[in-house]
C-alpha cells in the first residue's frame, strides 16, 4: 500500500513543475505585451509627473514672539509634507524630503533685525528635496511642531528660560494654526517634565493618553474631541505640549485638582455660561438682608459715590442687562448713605453683603500721617568803603585895604569872635586873610555808605595864604540771617496749607464819568507760606509736592497826593521732591553777589601818582545773598 501510494505520486511532480512554469510563461508574455504596448518613457517625462505628485512649499515666513523667539513659518500646497529638524553645531538644519522648493522661495533672508537668536536663513534646493539653514547666535533651544499643512520651528534663548523658571524649564509660545496667521501667543511659564513626540497623523485622544501618562494626571476628554493631528516636539515640557495640541485643534481645558476635562472651546464656553445663569438665577430667588456698617475713618458719602460709580454696580432699575452684574452688588442690591451718622445701609443677598463688609474693611482703615518741618534761611552779608577828600586854599596880597582870594566855590563867612578881630585888623591897616574857606576841591566820603564819614582836617595858616585840608572815610560791614521755619502735619495724601505774615494797605485811584476821582483802599499780602501734599509710598518714603513762598516789604514807594504803594521782594519755589523718612533735603537756593566800584575824580589832577588821591573819591560796595529752602518730611504711622 505504501509502495503503491509512492509509485502513485511520482507523476505528480512533473505535472507540478509543468503548471509552474507555464504561469509564469503567462506573466511574463501580459508583461512583455504590457510594455510593447505602453509608448516609451523619457526622463523629462518621468520628473514632470514626479514633481506634479509632490508637495511644494508655497510660502515662508519668519517672526518673532513676544519672548524673544525667533519663530519660523513653512507652508505647503497640501498636506503630506514630512519634515525633519535637527542640529549641527550653531545652525539649525530643516530637511524637507521630496518637497519641492519654487525659485522665488530659494533665497538667504537676513532676519538679524528681529532680534532672535536666527540670524540668517538660506532655503534651498537639495537633491529631489528642499533643505533650509536656520544661522544662530548665542545659547537657544529649538522645537517644532506641524499643524496640517503648516510646519512651525521656534529658536527661543536658553537665557530667558532659565530666567522664567528653574533649569529643566522651557519656555516657548504656543503656536496653532490662528497664531500662524498673525495672533501673537503670550507668554506663559510651564514647568513640566521635557518630552519628545514625533507623530505623523496621529487621533488627538492617543496624544492626550500619552500626556496624562507623562503628566500622572486624569484628563477626561469629552465626546466632541476628535481629529487627528500631526507633531514634532523636541525636550518640550509636556504642559506646554498640551497646550500646543488644544490649540492646534481648536480645544480648551479645565483643571479641578488632579482631573483635567478637555473640550472644545464653544463647548466649555456654552457649560460655563450656563453654570453662570444657573448661579444668577439661584442669587434671584435668594432673600435679601439688611446691614448697617459704621464708617470710622473716612467719609460715607465718598465710599457710596465710588461704589455706585463702578461700572456693573447693581442697578437702581431693573432692567439692567446681565452682563454688567459683575459688580460689588447684585441686580437687586441697594445701598444708601447717611451723612449725620456717617453710616453705609446695604441691602443684598447675604454673599454680596458679606463682600461688602470685606471690601469697606479695607477701604475705612486710619492713614499714616507726615509731619512736614520747613526751613527758609535767608543770608545777607555787605561790605562798603568810601574815601574821599576836600581842601582851600585862599590869601592876601599884604597890603592895606587890597585882599584876594586863590580858591574855587563858594565861601563860609566868618562869625563871632574871630569875624570881629578880622574886621579890627582891616580897619587898622593890617594884612589879613579871607575868613572863608573856599574849596578847590570837594569830594567828601559819600555814596555807598548810609552814615556821617569820619574826616581829619589840616590848616595852614600863613601871612600870605591859608590852605585847609579835610580827608574823610567811611567803612561799613553787615551781616544777617533770617529763618523761618513753619512746620504742619497732616494725613496722607491730603493737602496742607499754612501762612503767616500781613496784608499792607495801599491807595488805588479810580475815575469816573463826572470826572471825580475815587480812592480805594486795597490789600496786598505779604505772608510766609507752604503748601505740600505728601504721598506715602511702600517703602516708607514719602513724595512731596511742594509750594513754598516768602514775601517781604522793601520799600514804599511815595506817590505824592496819591499815598504810597508798596515794593514786595518775593521768594517762591513749587516742585515735587521724592524724599527718606526723616531725611532732610535742599529743594532750592538762589546765591546772589553784587561787586561795585566808583572813582570821582578832578580830571587831570586825579590822575597823578600819590598827589592825585587828594583830587579823587573812590568807593568800594560788596553784597552778598543766599536763600535756602530745606524740608524734612517724618512719618507718624497709625496703629492699625
Amino acid at each position: 500500500m505504501t509502495a503503491s501510494n509512492a509509485q502513485r505520486l511520482r507523476p505528480a511532480r512533473p505535472l507540478a513543475t509543468f503548471r509552474v512554469c507555464t504561469l509564469a510563461l503567462a506573466i511574463g508574455l501580459m508583461a512583455g505585451a504590457g510594455l510593447a504596448s505602453a509608448s516609451p518613457a523619457t526622463p523629462a517625462t518621468e520628473q514632470a509627473q514626479h514633481q506634479a505628485s509632490a508637495v511644494s512649499v508655497s510660502n515662508i515666513d519668519f517672526r518673532r514672539g513676544e519672548d524673544g523667539a525667533g519663530r519660523l513659518i513653512l507652508r505647503f500646497d497640501r498636506a503630506g509634507a514630512s519634515p525633519d529638524l535637527r542640529t549641527q553645531g550653531s545652525d539649525v538644519i530643516v530637511d524637507l524630503g521630496s518637497v519641492q522648493l519654487p525659485k522665488a522661495l530659494q533665497k538667504q533672508l537676513n532676519v538679524v533685525d528681529f532680534a532672535t537668536p536666527v540670524q540668517r536663513i538660506d532655503a534651498h534646493g537639495k537633491g529631489e528635496g528642499t533643505q533650509l539653514v536656520l544661522n544662530t547666535r548665542g545659547a537657544f533651544e529649538s522645537l517644532a511642531y506641524q499643524t496640517g499643512n503648516e510646519y512651525v520651528v521656534e529658536i527661543v534663548p536658553r537665557s530667558e528660560r532659565a530666567a522664567m523658571g528653574s533649569g529643566n524649564t522651557a519656555t516657548a509660545t504656543a503656536v496653532a494654526g490662528a497664531q500662524a496667521a498673525g495672533t501673537a501667543a503670550s507668554v506663559q511659564r510651564y514647568g513640566g517634565r521635557p518630552v519628545t513626540f514625533n507623530f505623523q497623523d496621529v487621533p488627538v485622544r492617543t496624544v492626550l493618553q500619552l500626556i496624562a501618562e507623562e503628566s500622572n494626571l486624569n484628563i477626561v476628554a469629552s465626546d466632541t474631541v476628535e481629529g487627528n493631528v500631526t507633531l514634532r516636539l523636541v525636550n518640550v515640557p509636556w504642559d506646554q505640549a498640551l497646550d500646543i495640541v488644544l490649540r492646534a485643534k481648536g480645544l480648551d481645558k479645565r483643571r479641578e485638582g488632579g482631573v483635567v476635562w478637555v473640550a472644545p472651546q464653544p463647548e466649555l464656553a456654552k457649560f460655563e455660561q450656563d453654570k453662570e445663569d444657573a448661579r444668577i438665577a439661584i442669587e434671584n430667588r435668594q432673600d435679601l438682608i439688611t446691614d448697617y456698617i459704621q464708617i470710622n475713618y473716612h467719609n460715607a458719602s465718598a465710599i457710596f459715590k465710588a461704589i455706585t460709580e463702578a461700572k456693573g454696580v447693581g442697578n437702581q432699575n431693573q432692567s439692567q442687562d446681565k452682563d454688567q452684574e459683575n459688580g460689588f452688588l447684585s441686580p437687586r442690591g441697594r445701598i444708601v448713605a447717611d451723612e449725620r451718622t456717617n453710616t453705609l445701609m446695604i441691602s443684598d443677598i447675604p454673599k454680596k453683603v458679606a463682600q461688602m463688609r470685606e471690601l469697606i474693611a479695607v477701604i475705612d482703615r486710619p492713614v499714616d500721617q507726615v509731619l512736614i518741618e520747613g526751613r527758609i534761611v535767608i543770608a545777607t552779608d555787605s561790605f562798603a568803603r568810601d574815601l574821599g577828600a576836600r581842601f582851600g586854599i585862599s590869601g592876601a596880597s599884604g597890603k592895606p585895604g587890597d585882599r584876594s582870594s586863590l580858591g574855587f566855590g563858594g565861601s563860609v563867612s566868618a562869625s563871632g569872635a574871630n569875624a570881629q578881630s578880622r574886621a579890627d585888623a582891616v580897619m587898622a591897616g593890617e594884612p589879613t586873610f579871607q575868613a572863608s574857606r573856599d574849596l578847590n576841591v570837594n569830594l567828601p566820603a559819600s555814596g555807598y555808605t548810609l552814615g556821617n564819614p569820619a574826616g581829619l582836617a589840616l590848616s595852614i595858616l600863613n601871612a600870605g595864604f591859608m590852605l585847609d585840608v579835610e580827608l574823610s572815610a567811611l567803612q561799613e560791614e553787615g551781616r544777617g540771617e533770617v529763618i523761618s521755619n513753619p512746620r504742619l502735619v497732616t494725613t496722607n495724601q491730603r493737602e496742607a496749607v499754612i501762612k503767616q505774615g500781613r496784608e499792607v494797605g495801599y491807595l488805588t485811584v479810580t475815575g469816573s464819568g463826572t470826572g471825580i476821582a475815587t480812592p480805594t483802599v486795597e490789600f496786598k499780602e505779604a505772608l510766609l507760606e507752604l503748601k505740600v501734599v505728601p504721598t506715602i509710598t511702600n517703602d516708607n518714603r514719602v513724595f512731596l509736592s511742594l509750594n513754598v513762598k516768602k514775601d517781604e516789604v522793601l520799600r514804599f514807594i511815595d506817590l505824592g497826593d496819591f499815598g504810597s504803594v508798596p515794593e514786595l521782594a518775593r521768594r517762591e519755589i513749587n516742585t515735587a521732591v521724592l524724599v527718606e523718612d526723616g531725611q532732610t533735603v535742599v529743594i532750592g537756593g538762589v546765591y546772589e553777589f553784587t561787586d561795585r566800584s566808583s572813582v570821582a575824580k578832578v580830571p587831570f589832577l586825579g590822575d597823578i601818582p600819590f598827589l592825585g588821591n587828594l583830587f579823587k573819591r573812590k568807593g568800594r560796595s560788596k553784597e552778598k545773598a543766599e536763600l535756602l529752602v530745606f524740608v524734612t518730611p517724618k512719618v507718624l504711622s497709625v496703629k492699625r
